[in-house]
């Protein structure tokens, strides 16, 4: 190559702070660490995959996130999904749920089923999965705040349908601290938060020890800003401070583990996205084992769900959204994910329709029955690029949480609000990059349509008689329950809580006597207090 081709020659980085050579040799991945942490497929480190198989023993999930208005619609359309090949189901909770408010709340008007189900007591829960196999279909809570309530709420429908919760399968996300970073959907303060984390895990690992309790989830710290190895470093550091919490209770690494999961964003460069996760396979492997102690290898697995990032889709030209949405399922299948949630291409105005979910299903059908994605395990592997980057983002992933361990841990910094504040400035600066054009986004900066042109996409109405027969059905239960059995229990919760117990005992056995979500955030309110944001400029 010529000098003048050379100093011609564009420079590339990648979002994640990696420059990216024009070519890679196997000496590129000798001098970033080499191939020895690369393993096979099934064992340590689990670069390659969690399974000596992957998609030739079993495809990965697809579990689409969906939930609106009230319980029945959201029942049909999760058997509408079912019905169309859906093998899970994710579950979207409207905000005044996420807050833990019920829906006759002041705070909760005008909200009420509008970006999810709406949920007040296990009645809800109960016409929510009505007819729904859960032996044959696993369904994960997109629930966090309220998660002690969501959770105790679903082993106790699947307990009255007869289904033994010591072999229930399932996951809640769960995920407060990274509430505080990215959405805001927190209630208590962080330390108590915490706990209540804590309590979930331990109180599974005993009763429920197939279920997933916390899925850690970097996915909306990246919406939120962060760059690839920042969504992986920070989910790690929060997974951290929970088998922290949960381990000082006296709970074996072993025991619980295996039940954490993740859930991770998919939008972006496909092998800067497809390295992120091999590297973060083994770094979690590499964490579990060596800094706790686990000796089973299901300890060691990094579960996810790989879920195409809305914030990847755009307004403009929405269609090419189906086109996006396709390489995002492409690079979850690449990648190892053992669960994908693919975003549809209508997210970026609306509530999905039952058009755009099937759509978003047939993709993820697609890769495995036509594009052999299920034929061989890690087909990337072995590329002198891949395996270059993997370290990379390894390495890269290692010194942020070494930096975050130095400043006092991720608890610390969330709760004076420097990851927030670090989180949001990036988003800005993206957001500027877009706009000027240094970021390129087709249809928004760069191949824009010449007019402007209509958008024939289905708006999702949010119907104000949906909310009013929602605290009507509230108020019917209030009516029905055993209210002096209700306060009992709040009673006892109230207690624990202050005493400094697991609350999970009680908080099932209120959602059992059908109080209401809002009533059991109200009690532990009363004893933990609520958060006030830090806000840094």
């Amino acid at each position: 190559m010529s000098g003048e081709r050379r100093s011609n020659m564009r420079r590339v980085v990648n979002e994640s702070g990696i420059e990216i050579k024009p070519v890679y040799t196997p000496a590129d991945v000798e001098q970033s660490g080499g191939f020895s942490f690369i393993g096979e497929p099934g064992a340590y480190p689990f670069v390659r995959g969690i399974h000596p198989l992957m998609y030739r023993h079993r495809p990965y999930t697809m579990r689409q996130y969906t939930g609106f208005g009230n319980a029945q619609d959201t029942n049909a359309r999760f058997k509408f999904l079912i019905a169309n090949g859906q093998t899970g189901l994710n579950v979207a909770f409207d905000l005044p749920t996420q807050c833990g408010l019920d829906s006759d709340d002041p705070l909760a008007h005008g909200e009420v089923g509008r970006v999810g189900m709406a949920v007040d007591t296990l009645r809800d829960v109960e016409i929510a999965f009505d007819g729904i196999d859960l032996d044959k279909i696993t369904v994960s809570l997109t629930i966090n705040g309220a998660a002690p309530q969501l959770i105790a709420m679903y082993l106790a429908m699947a307990q009255k349908r007869g289904y033994d919760v010591r072999n229930l399968r399932g996951t809640a996300q769960n995920d407060i601290l990274k509430e505080f970073i990215g959405r805001g959907t927190w209630i208590y303060p962080v330390e108590a938060s915490v706990k209540l984390v804590g309590d979930t895990i331990e109180y599974c690992a005993q009763q429920a020890p197939k279920y997933s309790p916390v899925s850690v989830c970097g996915y909306h710290i990246r919406e939120s800003g962060a760059n690839p190895v920042q969504e992986m470093a920070y989910g790690f550091c929060i997974a951290k401070a929970y088998a922290d919490e949960v381990i000082a209770r006296g709970v074996d690494v072993d025991e619980f583990a295996g039940r954490l999961s993740f859930n991770f964003n998919v939008f972006g460069n496909i092998f800067e996205q497809v390295c992120k996760f091999r590297a973060g396979r083994g770094l979690w492997a590499r964490i579990v084992r060596d800094e706790y102690g686990a000796k089973k290898p299901e300890s060691l697995w990094l579960r996810m769900i790989a879920g195409g990032g809305g914030g990847g889709l755009t307004f403009e030209q929405p269609e090419v959204n189906i086109v996006r949405g396709a390489y995002y399922a492409l690079i979850a299948a690449l990648a190892g994910a053992q669960t994908t949630a693919l975003c549809c291409f209508d997210e970026a105005y609306t509530i999905p329709s039952e058009y755009a979910q099937r759509i978003s299903l047939r993709t993820m059908q697609l890769l495995i029955t036509e594009m052999g994605l299920a034929d061989t395990v890690d087909p990337l592997g072995g590329s002198w690029y891949v395996e270059t980057l993997t370290n990379q983002m390894r390495r890269n992933m290692e010194e942020i949480m070494a930096d975050v361990a130095a400043q006092g841990g991720i608890k610390k910094l969330i709760a004076e609000g420097s990851i927030q504040a670090q989180v949001s400035a990036q988003a800005y600066h993206m957001q500027r990059a877009i706009e000027s054009g240094e970021f390129p986004k087709l249809g928004v900066n760069c191949y824009r349509a010449e007019q402007s042109e209509e958008v024939d996409v289905e708006m999702h109405p949010y119907d104000e008689e949906d909310c009013r027969r929602q605290i009507a059905a509230l108020e019917a239960t209030r009516r029905s329950r055993d209210a002096a059995h209700v306060r009992d229990t709040l009673a006892r919760l109230r207690d624990d809580a202050r005493a400094g117990r697991n609350v999970m005992p009680a908080v099932v056995e209120a959602v059992n006597a059908y109080a209401s979500v809002g009533e059991i955030t109200t009690e532990l309110a009363a004893v933990y207090g609520r958060y006030r944001e830090p806000v840094k400029f």
